[in-house]
């Protein structure tokens, strides 16, 4: 089943607590495939799938990964990195990004959650995604 996302409609899926396995570009679209979705209704069911982001600007998509949680120690800067989506997959392979909020604003689209890699701690994260296409939800 597929579901689209446009700039003016909602459809019935959340992703917190989704983790993204894998992102992949090809030409001007993004995949990204998820371990979940959850389908929000009485009971948020999880689902599989893969989430297309059509019209998508490569060169516009970036990840913010923190060396240490915003805040801590009552330092209030940002320490860590702003990487490519290429960059992420070539240094975070067979990591997951796990989605903790969600954000829809114009052409951006905005995750913030935890990069977990096996037998290490999680590090926090910012993905940003700008397309002008639809959001299109592949569910198996």
């Amino acid at each position: 089943m597929n579901y689209k996302k446009d700039r003016t409609g909602d459809v019935p899926f959340g992703l917190h607590d989704s983790k993204i396995k894998q992102v992949e570009f090809k030409e001007d679209t993004l995949f990204l495939h998820m371990d979940e979705i959850y389908r929000l209704d009485d009971d948020e069911k999880p689902l599989t799938g893969t989430i297309e982001f059509t019209k998508t600007d490569k060169d516009e998509c970036s990840i913010m990964v923190f060396n240490r949680p915003f805040g801590y120690d009552g330092q209030k800067n940002f320490s860590g990195e702003c990487i490519s989506l290429d960059e992420y997959n070539e240094k975070y392979t067979s990591a997951e990004f796990e989605i903790v909020t969600e954000g829809y604003n114009g052409y951006d689209t905005i995750f913030q959650g935890w990069i977990w890699r096996k037998d290490e701690d999680p590090i926090f994260a910012i993905m940003n995604i700008w397309n002008m296409g639809d959001m299109i939800y592949h569910i198996k």
